[in-house]
């Protein structure tokens, strides 16, 4: 015995597969006025009956649509290749000579991003196998694009991580005050840094990241790559070591 749900996909495949073939033949319409206003009304006692029709047809959309988006991120992913992970200059955490590359999209002013520290830090202990690479990229206005100069010069220093953590939980209202400040308090040569931040090579390294979070279609921060997955928001600890277990799986 047919479900209702299988009886309502049934009448709509029906209804499709006759207007299709009166349009084929050149006619406007497979069914008269009133045979149309009975498919409707049948529709209509369905959904009234069993209100968890609609329910289910959107969450069969909603998977389809996240399947599609799956699909579109991996294939964006293989295009981009080594130069996701393995792209020269990038600041990374955690075992620079890790199997297993987490690439992380991030902006310092956003907060899911910084909800996020503790949780890559605990996946960093519980997996020294695992090297985080850091995408910064400012999306959420000038103090952003402060923020991510600055820690791209500090990186020339050897003060990336230092300041990376001193800048993601302070204050997220960062102008190149507060940056000085703590750039001078964690004994980094504030006018070189300065300097560096004006520099065509920081610039340059910034637009090549927001170059990328285009390619893979991100649509805000934070973002992870891993494997061949993208994982989008503030995700679970449990969701990015299934990630990694994955990729490990697949050698990737």
């Amino acid at each position: 015995m047919l479900r209702k749900p299988a009886i309502l996909a049934l009448c709509l495949l029906l209804v499709t597969s006759a207007l299709g073939a009166a349009r084929a033949q050149g006619f406007s319409s497979g069914f008269t006025v009133s045979q149309r206003a009975e498919i409707v009304q049948i529709l209509r006692d369905a959904l009234k009956t069993d209100p968890s029709i609609l329910r289910d047809a959107v969450s069969a959309m909603e998977a389809d649509s996240a399947r599609q988006a799956n699909d579109a991120a991996s294939a964006a992913i293989k295009a981009l290749g080594p130069v996701l992970s393995q792209h020269d200059g990038d600041p990374v955490a955690g075992n620079p000579k890790g199997h297993i590359t987490v690439v992380e999209f991030y902006d310092v002013r956003c907060p899911y991003c910084r909800r996020m520290l503790p949780t890559l830090a605990a996946l960093i202990a519980k997996d020294p196998d695992v090297r985080i690479v850091y995408k910064d990229m400012p999306v959420l206005g000038p103090g952003s694009v402060i923020g991510a100069k600055a820690l791209l010069a500090a990186q020339r220093q050897g003060g990336y991580q230092r300041l990376h953590d001193a800048l993601m939980t302070g204050s997220p209202d960062i102008t190149e005050a507060v940056v000085k400040a703590q750039a001078q308090r964690l004994g980094l040569d504030w006018t070189r840094l300065a300097a560096d931040m004006g520099s065509a090579e920081v610039q340059s390294r910034i637009d090549f990241n927001l170059g990328l979070a285009r390619k893979l279609e991100l649509q805000g921060t934070p973002a992870y790559v891993v494997g061949s997955k993208l994982l989008s928001g503030a995700v679970e600890l449990a969701e990015l070591q299934a990630a990694v277990g994955e990729a490990r799986k697949a050698g990737l």
